[in-house]
């Protein structure tokens, strides 16, 4: 959340960002019209938004699982999920209100959109993670009864 609340500054603004994506573009990239670049320079900060909020909601909910005194057998929590998606978004929506009072900032209920769909992309790939772990240890030689052969 540090790690958020600083980029929200004006160290991570558009303007300073794109002097660091820009040139970059350019030089892997010499013939890319502006246009493009300035499309993409949006495409990588936005991903920015998606990606750190992902990365967020899987922290939160790490956390409270393992305060659990029972974690779930399958891996999955949904109280947990829930818990940590809306803390998630709730904290996106006060970034975005930080915003507001930097100058070279604003703050737009479209970002708080964008954090969003991290958070609910993380939660389906945890989701998603926790029944192919589910379904590989119902699966495997000792619950299914079979003798474990020693190494």
């Amino acid at each position: 959340m540090t790690l958020i609340f600083s980029a929200s500054t004006d160290l991570g603004s558009s303007q300073h960002s794109s002097r660091i994506l820009g040139p970059l573009l350019r030089w892997l990239f010499p013939h890319l019209p502006a246009e493009t670049a300035d499309g993409l320079i949006t495409f990588i900060r936005k991903g920015g938004h998606v990606s750190e909020y992902g990365v967020l909601t899987l922290l939160v909910w790490r956390a409270r699982r393992l305060a659990r005194p029972q974690p779930a057998p399958s891996g999955w929590d949904a109280r947990s999920a829930v818990a940590a998606g809306w803390l998630a978004v709730l904290y996106a929506a006060t970034d975005e209100f930080h915003q507001t009072f930097v100058p070279s900032r604003e703050g737009c209920v479209r970002d708080v959109a964008i954090d969003s769909c991290g958070v609910a992309l993380a939660l389906l790939a945890l989701w998603l993670c926790c029944r192919w772990f589910a379904g590989r240890k119902k699966g495997s030689p000792a619950e299914a009864g079979a003798p474990m052969l020693s190494p």
